[in-house]
């Protein structure tokens, strides 16, 4: 007679011991009686179990439960069995995996925020850039305060007492977006049921604030610009500003550009991020920048280094030393002291319109959108045509 399987539903014989599909065990008790030691075959996606050897241990057997893929060669990543993952024998291990494959929020329950952390940035990081990462990790820093909470009893007041304790207005945003990540990821993985992370709500001050942060942005002037190139040989980093004002380019593009993608043959570089518009874009290196942009290139190879912009004596540089830098050099020069790292963006776009750029040369340079349907699809645009429309951009000096 034939029945279904408890498991699978797929249909068995009623004097099977286990499902001849999925493994599942219909009679233990026989299976303990014919054999104790007859090992059962693991179905796929339920995990790994391994003997350690060249070790006397009273449970040798090790149990781990696969928890994603590595993206790039496909297999299985596996972490250790919560809350116990070592067993006397082979079939108490696949029991216990068993047990986990049909109710994953065991290993939910005992799981703290750190080790969800830990589990989830193995997973997702390999896939970011290096400024995301470093984005979500000032995050993690600032979240110390749950980091060995379990994520079973983890819920918004918790998440909303993190986010108002943290002094740093941009990273209040940032602990909600990280949290809301791993717990996407544990309620994937069925640790937990439910995302209060996305409950949550900023404070209408905070993103008030935040949005009067984004959107203004302050041009360098022309007298301001003057006063860099005359500083560019005397006090550091003026030269990445200048490089900045004439690309266009965000602070994260300019410290992503790799040595490898600068072409001064053909006066460009290959930079960008953010959007489809914006990735791997052309950026003509207008003349006054192309002896500051070949000396980068010099001190990158000297550190032996991939990227083009990096600190005297050590391999690039992270977002929050350059706005540090900035900060310091407009201080410095006596310049409007409410400019941001942003600012250069902003003042090539401005010194184009001003020389009567071509203005979907403007916006496939700083990486832009069209939204012309005839521009994207049937108009041809060549380097060379680039390149002529940034040197409209008069020398203020």
């Amino acid at each position: 007679m034939l029945i279904k399987c408890p498991e699978c539903s797929l249909q068995i014989s009623d004097k099977a011991v286990s499902c001849p599909h999925c493994g599942y065990p219909l009679k233990p008790e026989a299976v303990r009686t014919r054999s104790s030691t007859r090992r059962k075959r693991l179905p796929n996606g339920f995990g790994q179990i391994s003997k350690i050897r060249n070790k006397s241990l009273r449970k040798p057997y090790r149990a781990m439960v696969s928890v994603g893929k590595d993206p790039e060669t496909g297999r299985p990543i596996c972490k250790l069995l919560q809350p116990v993952a070592y067993f006397a024998t082979y079939n108490e291990a696949y029991e216990a995996l068993l047990k986990y494959n049909r109710d994953p929020s065991v290993q939910g329950s005992s799981m703290t925020v750190e080790e969800l952390f830990n589990e989830w940035s193995e997973w997702y990081f390999p896939a970011l850039s290096k400024s995301a990462i470093e984005t979500h990790m000032v995050a993690w820093k600032y979240s110390k305060l749950l980091h060995h909470v379990r994520v079973s009893e983890l819920r918004t007041k918790n998440i909303r007492d993190c986010i108002d304790q943290c002094e740093s207005l941009t990273t209040k945003p940032r602990i909600k977006t990280l949290f809301s990540l791993m717990l996407d990821y544990a309620v994937e993985h069925e640790y937990i049921d439910q995302n209060y992370a996305k409950i949550i709500k900023l404070n209408p001050t905070i993103a008030k604030e935040l949005g009067v942060v984004k959107n203004k942005h302050i041009a360098f002037t022309e007298e301001e610009i003057n006063i860099m190139w005359r500083n560019v040989d005397e006090v550091p980093f003026v030269d990445w500003m200048l490089i900045q004002c004439y690309t266009g380019m965000r602070p994260r593009e300019l410290l992503n550009v790799q040595v490898e993608n600068v072409d001064l043959n053909q006066n460009i570089i290959i930079a960008g991020m953010k959007t489809d518009a914006g990735k791997d874009r052309v950026i003509p290196i207008h003349a006054k920048i192309r002896g500051l942009v070949k000396s980068k290139i010099r001190v990158a190879e000297y550190l032996d280094s991939p990227y083009l912009f990096n600190q005297p004596n050590s391999i690039g540089m992270s977002y929050t030393t350059y706005n540090k830098y900035f900060t310091e050099i407009v201080l410095q020069l006596g310049l409007n002291e409410k400019h941001r790292p942003h600012d250069p963006r902003k003042t090539f776009v401005t010194m184009a319109k001003k020389y009567n750029v071509d203005e979907y040369a403007i916006k496939r340079i700083i990486g832009h959108a069209t939204g012309d349907l005839t521009e994207d699809r049937y108009t041809e645009r060549n380097i060379e045509w680039l390149k002529e429309e940034v040197e409209k951009i008069g020398s203020p000096v």
